[in-house]
């Protein structure tokens, strides 16, 4: 198997979307769980047909801007200009999912990847809650509950290194993103860390990408790739790296590239401040048409006299609710 160590972070509320007979179960506790805290069953549900959109804007040489106001964006659905009826930029909590390939050719890379991972946590919001699913073809819940807020338990779920078997890297994230519906949070967060092809799932990539397109998620991947995968596995580097683009690219979030593990721990960081800094838009849509369809959406900077050009993010678009939608 490759050598690639891949990192996504991303927030999301969906369910599986692959076939009955073929759809990834949902998560189970590892066979040898830690002690189990007390499971919540509420889901969240989005007010009445507002579409929330969590932006980040950076200047051109990557730098986040936090210091725009509400009339310095636009936002279009279908090319249509929509009427903003919430702004916002506060540092509010979410629900993250860290999701960790335990295969076999991971057995050398955990170590640094789970640090980075326990800097993202750290460097988080104090009141996010999170979970923890080790992988490989089988995925399990790792830590106690459905989510937790203690480092320690985070740290302890991370240390679950039983490095073996395949890469189920597309059935474990429609599980993860559908465990992320029992959160509390409104903004939702998956990290990702896996290595090579996925090579063990039941669901496709067009399933998983549709789970993503049903969710308010933003991904961020973080591809780390060994110098002899650069020289001799071009087309695997090539490969991951077009998937991990699509992904970051469908939910508003980036795809990282370094050039050795000991950079993932800054991008973490630099992901977690850029997750607790993006702005909360909102608008009601003039499309009132309850039909299902995939709307594609845009969002506008105006930047401010001497800032230069700005660029902005958020995901790609989201399905209208159909007409016999339950409530």
């Amino acid at each position: 198997m490759a050598a690639a160590a891949i990192l996504l972070l991303a927030c999301a509320v969906v369910a599986p979307c692959a076939h009955a007979q073929d759809a990834p179960a949902p998560l189970q506790e590892s066979p040898v769980p830690p002690p189990p805290a007390p499971r919540h069953s509420t889901s969240l549900k989005s007010t009445v047909d507002l579409v929330a959109l969590h932006v980040t804007v950076t200047d051109k040489k990557g730098d986040l801007i936090t210091t725009l106001e509400k009339n310095n964006f636009e936002v279009y659905e279908d090319k249509v200009r929509q009427d903003i009826s919430l702004f916002s930029r506060a540092d509010i909590p979410v629900t993250a999912g860290l999701v960790i390939d335990n295969s076999g050719s991971m057995r050398e890379k955990r170590p640094q990847v789970n640090a980075a991972a326990m800097t993202f946590v750290k460097t988080s919001n104090p009141q996010d809650e999170m979970f923890v699913v080790n992988f490989n073809d089988e995925y399990y819940l790792d830590t106690p509950g459905d989510f937790t807020n203690s480092q320690q338990a985070l740290d302890d779920a991370l240390s679950r290194i039983d490095t073996r078997g395949s890469t189920a890297l597309r059935d474990a994230v429609i599980a993860s993103l559908s465990h992320l519906k029992k959160g509390h949070r409104d903004k939702r967060v998956l990290l990702l860390v896996t290595d090579g092809d996925d090579d063990a799932s039941r669901a496709s990539f067009p399933e998983m990408m549709r789970a993503i397109e049903k969710s308010d998620a933003t991904i961020y991947a973080i591809g780390v790739f060994s110098q002899d995968d650069r020289e001799h596995d071009k087309r695997m580097v090539r490969d991951s790296s077009r998937v991990l683009r699509e992904i970051a690219e469908a939910s508003g979030g980036r795809a990282y590239f370094p050039a050795d593990l000991s950079q993932v721990t800054p991008i973490c960081q630099r992901v977690a401040r850029e997750i607790r800094s993006q702005y909360t838009i909102g608008y009601y849509p003039s499309n009132m048409a309850r039909n299902g369809s995939f709307r594609m959406v845009r969002v506008k900077v105006l930047s401010p006299k001497g800032m230069g050009k700005l660029d902005v993010r958020t995901r790609a678009g989201y399905f209208a609710p159909s007409a016999d939608a339950g409530n």
